[in-house]
């Protein structure tokens, strides 16, 4: 068996996984904001409300971490396919995690408050 060092002990499948499940969950948060959007009307007041219900934050958050998990998983396989210079890789590597972890407690912050 061949163990790649870029891998962290992920595989194609594990990978292919957490795309389709976080797809399916950006798919389900898409449909639940364009249904309040199609049948309410919209005014500050209504925004508001509708996202100080903790159903709506938790589901924002789950779908917020879904987006930067995918967006990690295919930016992780676009370095790794198109970067061959190791240190540049993970350099660019670390740098995505921490704009994505910089998303993920701007978000946090922003929906629950400080």
């Amino acid at each position: 068996m061949v163990n790649h060092v870029s891998s962290f002990g992920r595989n194609g499948v594990h990978d292919f996984l957490l795309i389709r499940a976080t797809a399916i969950i950006m798919t389900l948060y898409t449909i639940y904001l364009v249904s309040f959007i199609a049948f309410s009307d919209i005014s500050y007041a209504s925004w508001s409300q509708f996202f100080a219900g903790n159903f709506t934050k938790a589901f924002t958050m789950v779908a917020l971490t879904s987006v930067l998990i995918h967006a990690w998983i295919g930016l992780w396989q676009v370095l790794t396919d198109y970067i061959k210079c190791a240190k540049l890789r993970g350099g660019l590597q670390v740098g995505v995690v921490a704009l994505l972890f910089g998303y993920f407690f701007s978000g946090l912050f922003i929906l629950w408050g400080a």
